[in-house]
């Protein structure tokens, strides 16, 4: 029998457990409440199994602790920031609240953030938005990442870069979350930790093989892109368009040479009003 827990008594204790790691409130509090949204919608990887992840991050110095991101430009509908490896999923919640802020005075909002930390499940961002009747799109990659092969070749040089975008309607919300790879690389690293195969062979040995062993990425394979060996183009492409929407945008890419743990991050909020209606 799995065990079940009060969501807002655990709420409280992950981001007592964040706050005491030195995270000040409203950063302890962001990444307590999507890491939890994350499990909530079924993203169990990337929920409260990342919160160790995270801590030791902190404890480290590979997540800023306090401070503000850095903002490159700030044309109103158009913002840029240097995160300053601060917690991501605090960075990202930031954004979508700050699009949301201004997505009536001028129908859509783009923020762009460079060199943060790790930013979790995308889908736990959206109703966000959608919740006051926008549609929302965040992307995500990191420049310092290299767990995909490109479509017809072996060495990984990118990674799973997901995009998400969530469409308000009269009922529920449509919320899209999926990734330019096959599978992703805390699914990986699950399978590893169980010593469990994957059921199709969703990744690629060194030697460009397929195969369905976890273990594969730290021979040096990599994660398959989506369409795999068949038509590996499309996902190839979609990873390719993720990276230049979040780190060209951003200004903070493959190109810097960073190390360690970040992010770049694409936010876009659009208010239907301003369109079609």
């Amino acid at each position: 029998m799995s065990n079940r827990y009060d969501v807002g008594r655990l709420g409280s204790a992950v981001m007592d457990l964040f706050a005491k790691a030195g995270l000040d409130g409203e950063k302890a509090t962001a990444t307590a409440q999507i890491l939890i949204e994350a499990d909530l919608i079924g993203h169990t990887t990337h929920g409260l199994a990342l919160a160790p992840w995270y801590l030791e991050a902190i404890e480290k110095g590979g997540m800023a602790k306090t401070g503000e991101p850095q903002i490159r430009s700030d044309r109103g509908a158009c913002i840029a920031w240097d995160g300053k490896r601060l917690p991501g999923l605090w960075l990202t919640a930031k954004a979508v609240d700050l699009a949301v802020e201004r997505v009536t005075t001028f129908g859509t909002v783009t923020v762009a953030i460079g060199n943060g930390h790790h930013i979790g499940c995308l889908a736990a961002y959206l109703q966000r938005a959608t919740d006051r009747g926008f549609y929302i799109i965040v992307a995500s990659s990191s420049p310092s990442g290299a767990s995909v092969a490109p479509f017809g070749g072996t060495k990984p040089i990118y990674t799973p870069n997901p995009i998400a975008i969530g469409v308000p309607t009269r009922g529920d919300p449509i919320l899209i979350d999926i990734s330019a790879s096959i599978t992703t690389q805390n699914m990986t690293s699950r399978l590893v930790a169980e010593n469990r195969p994957f059921d199709h062979p969703w990744l690629m040995e060194a030697d460009g093989q397929a195969t369905t062993d976890p273990n594969a990425l730290a021979r040096g394979g990599s994660l398959l892109p989506v369409g795999g060996f068949d038509h590996g183009q499309k996902g190839y492409g979609l990873a390719l368009m993720i990276e230049t929407l979040t780190q060209g945008l951003s200004g903070i890419g493959r190109a810097d040479g960073l190390t360690g743990t970040n992010a770049s991050v694409l936010v876009q909020v659009l208010d239907p009003s301003a369109f079609g209606g």
